[in-house]
């Protein structure tokens, strides 16, 4: 086994590494960026290197750089995790030539299932089935004519890539064009290769993965699958194992058909081979692609076998043989993944980011949480958004989907808006319960699953908090101190304004903390008393006990979180409304902080309301800006390739009426 090994990503997953190093008694090394100087995989590795800048591309994507760290540090292996190289051929083949083991597959298996068409002519030649489609078309017009011959609705996929990353659903031909030109533009900036294929797009999808371990002495196994159909442009959100949809005979086939997957290019390490059966059928079943690497959502799998896929990546790679056969495999109850990112869904899912400011992540019996996050932690546009995975595991589906709700409903980050909520309701959904899933579910079901939440409970909460803030304390207390608004006649409450996210609201707190009546805008009174537990803001409303989480941040708003929800509430400096720009105008704004990849219009440009203006990358994601309204763009603010920030203006569109 090795003593010193280097860990090339950042993170949880780095953070999930270190630790079954740590258990091992292996020493690790962990690589940062500038962004990452202070993080969290930083402190609890034994030794850290800098490998550059805040740019992906000159620290964790930089093989040169990682390669020198590790012979630097002495490690005789480097395990990638996921993302970035985890199955880069180029550096696999630079740490065999350094002399480092890379922890993963041989190069000549990741150069072959790393192009998707080269991957399923593989797999197809060794029996197991593919999806009808096209490969290597890099045009408009073949593209066009695969479809044809396919048969629409289709999807694009890059050749040379996964997570979800340039994939479009075209469901007829008027869309096709600029599917095209966005999937190749992504895929261009995500793998440097806008090759694309075309497949048929299977009805009602569910996405189903077998986990497959080799050694290299000739033994390959299948670890079960996981159902990962709950999806959102195609990036998973929820995993599970196993599937609610399999049978014996069918996980049977499908772990045999992964088996000989991996065998066909001499797979060696932790893989997963991917495929897509339809609910209506599911005893048929097609090869999607095989990830070379550790997958995000590995961990289901530990918790339904009792294995730990690290440690076994690290001793297949030291030239072990696994300690045990298919036969010895067994599958123990089930458990489910939720990947907590950072992200508004409120606003169509965007990136978010800032200071954590206040942490609190799951713990009990069966609960796991793999997380990068620690207070103090700067989220920012630099990285992929997902900060955390909060597993849980029961001896059935039922109780392994309640545990996670529960455990969603304990994790807090005050500081940096998540989907916690969003999560939350996802599992509780009636078809996810029942087990009636599909890759097209969380779309369908999008604006159930987004429902505005109870802004008036948090408005409550904070006008307390204030009150509380501002009343005398001590055996003797001065009238003139209280702060009730006293006039001649009575008492005339503290009001203020207050701001949550998109609600604005005038709220008046009468009485004491210890017996409040409290009117948000002209709604009726709620009588509620509140006090302070430690860092914590106590509200009892109706016989209900309500604790929150609070936590003051830099620009003066205060976080509050209760069961998983997490809300920054501002004071407005006075009882004006503040209209800003006028309503007829279009103001256009950043919905996040990233980079102007394309501008599509110049100042003078007439346009209809939903025509495309920009794209701004965050997090290696594309979203199109649109227009507001019909108009004329009177304002251009920004350029190709400038950053910019959460709500930063980016053009102006007036109606033409209004146009000079």
């Amino acid at each position: 086994m090795f003593d010193t090994v280097l860990v090339a990503n950042r993170g949880e997953i780095a953070v999930r590494v270190i630790a079954t190093l740590r258990r091992l008694g292996i020493r690790s090394v962990a690589v940062y960026s500038d962004a990452d100087a202070d993080a969290r995989h930083v402190a609890e590795a034994d030794v850290a290197r800098r490998v550059g800048p805040a740019d992906a591309a000159r620290s964790y994507l930089s093989i040169p750089d990682i390669v020198a760290a590790a012979l630097e540090t002495g490690a005789q292996a480097v395990h990638p995790g996921y993302g970035f190289l985890s199955e880069n051929a180029a550096f696999a083949r630079a740490c065999e030539e350094a002399g480092i083991v890379f922890v993963g597959p041989p190069v000549a298996a990741i150069d072959a299932m790393g192009d998707k068409i080269r991957a399923k002519e593989t797999v197809s030649a060794a029996g197991v089935p593919v999806v009808p489609g096209a490969n290597d078309v890099s045009d408009v017009d073949s593209v066009a004519a695969a479809a044809e011959r396919v048969g629409y609705p289709v999807l694009l996929k890059p050749s040379a890539g996964g997570g979800g990353k340039g994939m479009r659903l075209v469901r007829e031909q008027a869309e096709l064009v600029a599917a095209v030109e966005s999937a190749q533009r992504e895929a261009r900036g995500a793998f440097g290769d806008e090759r694309l294929l075309v497949e048929r797009f299977v009805t009602d999808p569910r996405h189903i993965e077998i986990q497959v371990l080799g050694d290299g002495h000739g033994t390959v196994v299948h670890l079960g699958e996981r159902e990962c159909s709950l999806q959102r442009r195609h990036q998973k959100i929820v995993e599970e194992a196993p599937s609610a949809l399999l049978d014996a005979s069918t996980r049977a086939r499908m772990g045999k058909a992964a088996v000989e997957a991996a065998r066909s290019v001499g797979y060696v390490g932790a893989g997963t081979v991917e495929f897509i059966v339809s609910s209506s059928a599911p005893d048929e079943f097609f090869f999607l692609e095989m990830n070379t690497r550790l997958q995000v959502e590995h961990p289901v799998t530990e918790l339904v076998t009792g294995l730990d896929l690290v440690e076994w990546q690290l001793r297949v790679a030291a030239g072990e043989p696994l300690a045990f056969t298919q036969d010895d495999v067994r599958l123990e109850g089930h458990a489910v993944e939720a990947r907590v990112y950072a992200e508004d869904p409120a606003r169509d899912f965007v990136p978010t980011g800032g200071t954590v400011l206040g942490l609190d992540e799951a713990e009990g019996p069966h609960v796991r949480v793999d997380s990068g996050l620690r207070q103090g932690t700067v989220v920012a546009s630099n990285y992929d958004p997902m900060l955390a995975k909060v597993i849980a595991w029961g001896p059935d589906r039922a109780s392994a989907l309640n545990r996670l709700d529960r455990a969603l409903a304990d994790t807090t980050v005050l500081g940096v808006p998540t989907n916690v909520p969003f999560l939350r309701a996802l599992v509780r959904h009636p078809d996810v319960v029942a087990g009636r899933l599909d890759t097209g579910l969380v779309e369908r079901e999008l604006s159930a699953l987004t429902d505005e939440y109870d802004v008036e409970e948090f408005l409550i909460a904070a006008a307390l908090d204030r009150v509380l803030s501002l009343w005398p304390t001590g055996e003797l207390i001065d009238p003139w101190d209280v702060p009730d608004g006293w006039r001649i006649g009575g008492n005339a409450g503290v009001t203020m304004r207050l701001k949550a996210g998109a609600a604005e609201a005038v709220v008046r707190v009468e009485g004491t903390p210890a017996e409040a009546r409290v009117v948000v805008d002209d709604a009726d009174p709620v009588s509620v008393s509140a006090s302070r537990e430690g860092a914590d803001l106590v509200v009892r409303v109706a016989g209900e006990r309500r604790a929150y989480r609070r936590a003051e941040a830099p620009d003066g708003a205060v976080w509050y979180a209760r069961e998983g929800r997490a809300v920054a509430v501002s004071e407005r400096p006075n009882l004006l409304a503040s209209h800003g720009e006028s309503v007829e105008a279009g103001p256009v704004t950043s919905p996040m902080p990233g980079t102007v990849l394309v501008v599509k219009v110049a100042p003078g440009d007439a346009v209809k309301a939903g025509a495309p203006l920009l794209v701004v990358e965050a997090m290696k994601m594309e979203h199109t800006i649109t227009a507001p309204v019909d108009g004329v763009v009177t304002q251009l603010n920004v350029r190709a390739g400038q950053q910019v920030a959460l709500d930063e203006p980016l053009a102006l569109v007036t109606p033409e009426e209004g146009a000079s």
